[in-house]
């Protein structure tokens, strides 16, 4: 098991990451757009190929294509993808450029990955990872709820406040410039037996208010699992081989489909209306998963 742990297995890896990489370690409100560092993707590249068995695929090239085909005629877009492992961002990117269909690499090169500030900070080799692709840099409510000491909680909301607001100022840059946001929906990693982990949070009705078309996107398989032991640290998560599918569905319109969710809600409803929007997304993102489940 040590052996397959990734900090071990590509331990031989670290020198030219490191070597190619730019080093962005820290995070302020004035550096959260990070361009991807295109000498990294070759790496990652190489370890997922290492790692997929033969069948993994992309599925729904066709919903792939209509998504690039409403961007390019001005459409703000968005992935709301599935989350179980680290190699989520790299797979998704890898197997839209192998398998995605015409429409694929297109889709690859315009992806912006909303990624947690802790994922630049973490360690040298995470940070270098995290540069192969472009993303925005954000602090995630999750990583708030998690701090007990109330002073250290009020000088932490303090600085997620201005490197969210700093971050949504890169996203309309982003949109604008014709990019698509890809966003993990529920916030974290799946842990089986922790169902909190698959639900999606509420910040993420913002998103869908902000754009005008969303891509479902369920994964089937992962390579990189995480680690029972170490479940906080992303150098011990365990490397396997696995049977990958990644599966696009139809595009969904934002509006119509917040409005469908709300107008059954009734006007004397006083939940969380947001929670109930992002819940109907992760269950259109489960049904998907069952559908291509072996």
């Amino acid at each position: 098991m040590d052996n397959n742990r990734l900090g071990t297995k590509y331990k031989h890896v670290f020198a030219d990451l490191i070597k190619y990489a730019r080093g962005e370690h820290t995070v302020d409100s004035d550096s959260l757009y990070k361009e991807a560092n295109k000498q990294i993707l070759p790496i990652l590249d190489k370890m997922l190929e290492e790692n997929f068995l033969p069948g993994s695929s992309f599925q729904g090239k066709e919903n792939v294509a209509e998504f690039v085909e409403m961007v390019n005629s001005g459409k703000h877009g968005l992935i709301l993808c599935e989350h179980y492992s680290n190699f989520d961002l790299p797979a998704l990117s890898y197997m839209l450029r192998m398998d995605g269909g015409p429409a694929g690499p297109e889709l690859a090169e315009k992806i912006v990955a909303i990624a947690g500030k802790k994922l630049t900070e973490e360690n040298p080799f995470v940070s270098a990872y995290a540069e192969a692709y472009n993303r925005i840099i954000i602090y995630p409510s999750r990583s708030i709820a998690a701090i007990k000491d109330p002073v250290k909680r009020a000088e932490e909301e303090a600085i997620s406040r201005k490197i969210n607001m700093g971050s949504m100022r890169c996203l309309d840059a982003c949109r604008r410039r014709g990019q698509v946001i890809m966003v993990f929906p529920a916030g974290t990693r799946y842990r089986p037996g922790v169902p909190d982990t698959k639900r999606g949070v509420r910040e993420i009705d913002s998103y869908l208010r902000m754009t005008d078309v969303f891509l479902p996107v369920s994964i089937n398989g992962n390579c990189l699992r995480i680690s029972e032991d170490y479940p906080n640290d992303m150098l011990m998560d365990v490397v396997c081989e696995d049977k990958v599918t990644f599966a696009a569905g139809k595009p969904v319109d934002c509006k119509t489909f917040r409005e469908g969710i709300l107008s059954k809600l009734g006007e004397d409803y006083d939940g969380d209306k947001k929670q109930v929007v992002v819940d109907g997304i992760m269950e259109i993102l489960e049904e998907q998963h069952n559908k291509y489940a072996d």
